[in-house]
Order: C-alpha cells, then sequence, then structure tokens
C-alpha cells in the first residue's frame, strides 16, 4: 500500500507540471473548479429545496481533478474515445452536474434547474437524459459492479479507455461493492480505479454507528487492489495518485470532510440530505466567496 497523506505544499504548482496528461489546468485552476463545483452545489440544491451538500462537497476535488486532468473527457471527443467515470454514490449528482457543465457538456446555468419538471438533471444520473453522464446510479454499492463491466468491456474492446469509479464509504456495507472487488481482481483490471470517498458520515450517523468498516485498507489489500491513501481535498496527491502504475487494480482511499469549505456543515451529518434555507444558502455562498 501507498501513502501519500503527508501535505504536498510548496512545489505543489510544479509537481502538477509533471502530472498533468493533456491538460493545461494550473493547481490554481483546478483549485477554482472545486470551489465553483461548492457553489453550485449550494446553489442548485437550496434552489430545488431538496437535495445532498455534504456529500456533493466532499466530492469536489475528486471530481475536478477526474474530469480536467486524469480523465480524457472533452465533450468534443465521442463517447467511446473518452474515458467513464461512475458516480457510484449518485446523491452527489449535484456536484457531477456541476464539473460536466464546468467542462462543457451543457450550459452553466442548467445546473439551477436541479430536480426540476421537466430537467434533465434528475436527483440522481440519468446516462438517458444528462450530458455526460456514464452511468445511472443512485442504488448504493452497484457502481463497482458498473465499472467493472466497462473495464471488461473496453478489455475485449482493445479499448485505451480507463474507467475511473467514486463511491462512498458507506457503499462498502453493501455485499455487492466487495463482489465486484474481487471480480475486479480476479480478472486483473489494471484500466479501472476505484476512488472512495471517506467523509466517515452516512444518512444516519457515522460509519462506525451504523456498521463499522474495520480495517478498509487491509481488506482492500486482501481483496487484491492496489491501495493508495490520500487527503481527498489536496489536489497535487490525488493528481499523484492517478498516475501510481501497478499491475493491480488501483483503489484510492481519499479521506475527506463532509460539508468541506462551508463552516457549519463540515462533519456534521445532519447535512447528509438536506437543502439549505435562503438564511443558510447565502451564509454557505459567503463562505465559499460567491
Amino acid at each position: 500500500m501507498l501513502s501519500i497523506l503527508q501535505p504536498n505544499r510548496g512545489q505543489a504548482a510544479d509537481r502538477l507540471q509533471e502530472w498533468k496528461d493533456g491538460t493545461t489546468m494550473t493547481l490554481g485552476e483546478l483549485q477554482e473548479i472545486s470551489r465553483q463545483i461548492r457553489i453550485d452545489v449550494v446553489r442548485s440544491v437550496g434552489t430545488a429545496k431538496s437535495g445532498h451538500v455534504g456529500g456533493a462537497v466532499s466530492c469536489a476535488e475528486i471530481l475536478a481533478t477526474l474530469y480536467f486532468n486524469a480523465m480524457k473527457s472533452d465533450p468534443a471527443l465521442p463517447a467511446e474515445q473518452r474515458d467513464k467515470c461512475v458516480l457510484s454514490k449518485g446523491h452527489a449528482a449535484p456536484a457531477l452536474y456541476s464539473v460536466l457543465a464546468q467542462r462543457g457538456f451543457f450550459p452553466r446555468e442548467e445546473v439551477l434547474t436541479l430536480r426540476k419538471l421537466g430537467s434533465r438533471l434528475q436527483g440522481h444520473p440519468d446516462m438517458k437524459k444528462t450530458p455526460g453522464v456514464d452511468a445511472s446510479t443512485g442504488s448504493l454499492g452497484q457502481g463497482v459492479s458498473i465499472s467493472v463491466g466497462m473495464a471488461l468491456g473496453a478489455r475485449l474492446h482493445g479499448s485505451q479507455q480507463k474507467i475511473f469509479a467514486v463511491v462512498g464509504d458507506g457503499e462498502a456495507q453493501e455485499g455487492q461493492f466487495w463482489e465486484a472487488m474481487m471480480a475486479a481482481a480476479h480478472y486483473k483490471l489494471t484500466n479501472l480505479t476505484v476512488v472512495m470517498d471517506n467523509n466517515g458520515l452516512q444518512i444516519d450517523g457515522s460509519n462506525d454507528q451504523v456498521m463499522s468498516l474495520g480495517d478498509i485498507k487491509a481488506k482492500l489489500l486482501a481483496f487484491g487492489f492496489e491501495v493508495i491513501e490520500v487527503d481527498g481535498h489536496d489536489i497535487p496527491q490525488l493528481l499523484q495518485a492517478y498516475t501510481v502504475k501497478t499491475t493491480r487494480p488501483k483503489f484510492i482511499l481519499a479521506h475527506t470532510v463532509k460539508g468541506k469549505g462551508i463552516s457549519f456543515m463540515e462533519n456534521q451529518v445532519g447535512w447528509h440530505g438536506k437543502a439549505p434555507n435562503a438564511e443558510e444558502m447565502q451564509k454557505a455562498l459567503a463562505e465559499l466567496g460567491a
């Protein structure tokens, strides 16, 4: 197991130049994209008066670095030439919609139609309606299975596509999650990377209160994955993790903070599936510099 949890400050911008893959994004630009994701999440969920904020803002850096660095995700490319990302934690859809809009899949102002009648942006991702969405998700625990199928399909077709799955830590309480992990290791899917948004909280409380995951790193290693442990809000650490070469499927254990960037939401389980009211939305946007 590789751990790169040491802070990456100082020469982070220089290291970013070494890690970037066909992109012109700088560290500052990726940080700004992450901030805009959080702003869009607060605005869209607050406007809809329904949705999930805490677990959407906790994966902002993960999605920003995937779509603007690690993945081949140019909307001008045919779908079969783009890398794929399965947002297994489908309730974080507002964050996915923001990064897709910033990437150019649809107009940015459309994020404010979240959960509205007739909108393409439903409460959970729908690949049949929303441009750029690679898999319809929402039933937790299924995303890795979908990703395994995609990775196997890419191999059978001789494709160089990379497949990514972004999962929540609570999903590891599902049996299907572990069946998929076992299959990924069995088939040696080196084109698969699973990223866990490990914020420690789920809808009913902390993971440890609901059903402890135990030593998740040891379990993942035992299931045959290369495990890389990072600070999920540290962009250089995430970028370094994506570039690690391995002969096994890769698992990035990204430690995050639920509600990250909004002081009254951070590490508060109550903000799993609650929309901010007008006053809370204004306060959150002010903290985000919107």
